[in-house]
């Protein structure tokens, strides 16, 4: 009996066609015209061809997932308004392989009385026997999908488990005639991924790398692996990313790696997660010629981790900063054992902080109170004159190190560029001869190959030219500047530390080559530091606790220094105040200058009176003002009436500020 009744011919039929992929419907035209041609056993079933409508916006979508298919969303929708008489597709598997999707549609199809055709025959969902085979249909639609998908899995996951699985490698490899992997040929090449990696273990970070070949002017090689310049050996400036991505690739340390990276379901969609190293796919070390050791690829792995950016409940100091905090990514809590967090306080404007050295765990991640909160001032005096101590044995055999070492770059780079020359001179004699060879007859060939070795000839000197440039000044340098502060490194080792030029980010890259950790544990008055070096050594210093910060002391030494020489030019402690501000000093609070703040500073540091500061040598014993009142019992004013009529003998001094001396056990009539 056939399914469809009159009620279903007065409804649309909808032919759903779909091709997994574009190369499948470029290729397989086959399937296309039969699933085309359903539309004819439509016809033959009652409906008008104007009633068909078909549905091909889905080819070269896969049927796993309905959300990037605009026609299967546009055939659910019409079905639920009750508009399709029918659906046909070819097979299940057109329709879905989703059994989510599949059941979905059979669940509005029931509703609303939607029969289902492919080319086995018509089936009516609210018959349970036709319900059920749709249903078997759906599954077995989704589980050869699932097939399919584990064989290919298998067998790629099987092939990367021997290393022999092809993928994108990076600069510096190339697959060889067999298939294997190995270094790249060129020369200037591998010389350029040995320098990167020396570089960086020179640096200690990727910033500072890119830093010191943008200074320098090197430039790092580079291979598209897709686009039409596949395979192109091109020379470009180092960024960060590619900085970060090459010292992280475990390929330059000989291993080759698979499943870094795998694709992770969560609530609605799919991504990419990092994995740990235990569940990676395949790790296999020594698989093909290495530029570093396994050892110094887990060393840059961790110096990258300890450069990041400090997380909560993490171990990590960050990369040393500029900050003067020297124990930055060292120090830990004498209470808790944690990581203490270096914080600064001053002012922005003058670029003068001091270090705190936090301990803010149990904080951060209970909301409880700080373990401990110690000012820095004292700790790194210490920690800098233990370290001068322990360095200065030591200066004459590094210098010398740093003397190799500077010498070894320099010929490093000078290398890099004459290569980078030679190989401009080898185009240059390229295009020549090609250039030579061609018929002087074909003149538009003839006229292109020369614009070419032009061409050539141009970038050749400019090469050369980059390379001479570099010879003179480089070596001159070492010559002379470098050699000359090598002299002075040794023969004054503290000189050079305590020189401005001497940036924080060095002496805190000296302490933490030295030093392994420091412990910090303070209470009211001390501060006790437990100091581990890298040897294995332990030192215990103790030290008193300074309440203030750096900036705050300096700035009081500074002021009272100040205030000191105002006295001089007989200022009162008003106008002390007012000149203090408008010079930019600020107490600690924030606020300015007051007449009570300098009196109060003038009395707690044993300033002297501005009478005793400007006091004539001839008038020693003679009398201020205030003791001539008090010697002959008048008010203020009654003695400056006195003075003014003569009848006191007075000298003056500190010029247009009205200050007096009066004689003393003067006979006067009062």
């Amino acid at each position: 009996m056939p399914k469809n009744k009159a009620d279903h011919l007065i409804r649309k039929a909808f032919l759903y066609i779909r091709q997994s992929t574009l190369r499948q419907v470029y290729e397989n035209t086959e399937s296309t015209k039969r699933q085309y041609a359903l539309k004819g056993k439509l016809i033959s079933m009652g409906w008008d061809e104007s009633r068909i409508e078909v549905i091909d916006s889905d080819l070269g979508q896969s049927g796993a997932e309905s959300d990037e298919r605009r026609g299967f969303q546009y055939l659910v929708s019409e079905v639920s308004l009750g508009r399709a008489g029918i659906v046909a597709g070819i097979e299940v598997s057109r329709l879905s392989r989703s059994s989510a999707d599949w059941n979905k549609l059979l669940q509005i199809a029931a509703l609303s009385d939607t029969i289902i055709m492919d080319e086995d025959g018509t089936y009516n969902v609210n018959d349970f026997n036709d319900r059920l085979l749709l249903g078997l249909k759906g599954t077995l639609s989704e589980a050869e999908l699932h097939y399919l998908k584990a064989r290919m899995r298998g067998g790629l996951l099987n092939k990367a488990k021997r290393g022999e699985l092809k993928r994108s490698i990076p600069i510096g490899y190339v697959y060889d005639d067999n298939g294997q992997i190995a270094k790249d040929p060129d020369a200037q090449v591998q010389e350029a991924i040995m320098m990167f990696f020396r570089a960086f273990k020179r640096i200690g970070s990727a910033h500072g790398l890119i830093c010191e070949y943008s200074k320098e002017g090197v430039l790092f090689p580079s291979r598209p692996f897709n686009g039409f310049r596949l395979g192109e050996l091109s020379w470009k400036t180092l960024s960060r990313s590619k900085a970060v991505e090459t010292l992280r690739n475990p390929l330059y340390a000989g291993i080759y790696v698979y499943g870094k990276q795998q694709m992770q379901q969560t609530a609605g969609t799919r991504k990419l997660k990092e994995m740990p190293k235990e569940q990676y796919y395949a790790w296999l070390p020594g698989s093909h010629p290495a530029y570093i050791s396994e050892a110094q690829f887990e060393e840059n792995c961790q110096r990258l981790a300890k450069n990041s950016r400090p997380k909560p409940g993490s171990v990590n100091g960050g990369a040393v900063r500029e900050g003067a905090g020297l124990l930055q990514g060292i120090a830990f809590c004498g209470i808790c054992g944690k990581m203490m967090h270096v914080h600064y306080r001053g002012r922005k404007s003058d670029h003068q902080y001091c270090p705190y050295y936090l301990c803010n765990s149990n904080n951060r991640n209970h909301g409880g109170d700080y373990c401990q909160r110690v000012p820095g001032v004292n700790i790194d005096k210490a920690i800098e004159t233990l370290l001068l101590e322990t360095i200065n044995p030591m200066t004459t055999e590094a210098a010398i190190l740093i003397q190799r070492e500077m010498t070894r770059r320099k010929e490093e780079i000078l290398r890099l560029y004459a290569q980078q020359m030679e190989r401009a001179r080898y185009e240059m004699d390229l295009a020549k001869r090609r250039y030579l060879r061609v018929d002087p007859d074909n003149r538009l060939i003839a006229a292109e190959l020369e614009r070419d070795w032009n061409q050539k000839v141009s970038e050749y000197e400019s090469a050369k030219t980059a390379y001479e440039q570099k010879c003179e000044a480089e070596i001159r340098a070492v010559d002379e500047k470098l050699e000359s502060a090598l002299k002075q490194l040794v023969s004054d080792f503290p000189k050079i530390w305590n020189d401005q030029q001497t940036s924080n980010r060095e002496k805190k890259r000296i302490a933490s080559l030295i030093l392994e950790d420091v412990t910090i544990t303070s209470d009211s008055t001390n501060i006790v530091l437990g100091v581990r070096f890298k040897g294995g050594s332990t030192r215990i210093l103790e030290l008193p606790k300074k309440g203030r910060d750096l900036y705050w002391v300096n700035m009081e030494l500074s002021v009272i220094s100040e205030i000191k020489s105002l006295l001089f030019l007989g200022l009162s402690n008003q106008e002390i105040s007012d000149a203090l501000n408008e010079r930019g000093f600020k107490r600690m609070s924030g606020k300015p200058f007051d007449y009570p703040i300098v009196n109060y500073l003038i009395r707690s540091n044993g300033m002297p009176k501005r009478v005793t500061l400007r006091r004539p040598d001839d008038a020693k014993d003679w009398l201020t003002c205030k003791e001539k009142m008090e010697e002959i019992g008048v008010t203020k004013t009654k003695l400056r009436n006195m003075r003014e009529s003569g009848k006191l003998i007075y000298i003056a001094f500190f010029p247009g500020k009205k200050m007096f001396l009066y004689k003393p056990e003067d006979s006067v009539n009062v």
